[in-house]
């Protein structure tokens, strides 16, 4: 263990996802030894982050306005609403260039074990969306592992009622447990351009 502040900026690096203690230790010290100019940037960069990105009030993607780019595009498909977990799941359908319509982020997936319900989710503005817009398709773009495949479950359950609304979900192809996230773009491209109805 080290001392005051070394010890304090490997403590809230640990607490990072995806970055153990053996981690938080190698970034701490690379900081420590970073030039004080691309320090100042990397806090800079944080703090406008903070201050400046916010999320969509139509799709819940993140933004630095209350619109989206992609809510704001009059060329996309407004019939054509694509839901995923989250904003990173935007980026990576959208370098598949296989999606033309719009985006709706759940923010996150059903997890009872860890108190996600439907209540924690943004399942009531997409309800609201499609009954407040023309929206013909919903693609159910979860991640194919157990929260993502009940999350999907979910939806389709309460999607059943909207009369002449098609709802699909990626086809097969994507291996169970993955993220979206780190799908390849033609293995996405693919799943997404072979949809199935569910």
């Amino acid at each position: 263990m080290y001392e005051g502040p070394v010890q304090d900026l490997i403590d809230e690096l640990g607490r990072l996802p995806g970055v153990g203690p053996k981690s938080a230790q190698r970034i701490a010290f690379h900081l420590l030894g970073a030039d004080p100019v691309d320090v100042t940037r990397l806090q800079e960069a944080l703090q406008r982050v903070k201050e400046g990105v916010v999320f969509c009030d139509i799709c819940g993607n993140v933004s630095e306005e209350a619109t989206c780019r992609i809510c704001r595009d009059a060329r996309r498909d407004p019939s054509s609403v694509c839901v995923v977990e989250e904003p990173k799941d935007v980026l990576a359908i959208e370098r598949t260039r296989e999606f033309k319509g719009r985006y709706h982020v759940l923010g996150g997936a059903l997890d009872p074990l860890s108190g996600i319900g439907p209540d924690q989710l943004r399942v009531r503005e997409l309800l609201a969306r499609i009954s407040d817009q023309e929206v013909t398709e919903v693609i159910l773009a979860t991640d194919p592992n157990t929260e993502g495949e009940a999350t999907a479950t979910y939806l389709v359950r309460m999607l059943r009622d909207f009369p002449g609304l098609a709802v699909t979900r990626l086809a097969s192809g994507l291996p169970m447990g993955g993220d979206l996230e780190f799908a390849d773009e033609l293995t996405l491209g693919r799943a997404l351009s072979g949809r199935r109805a569910v």
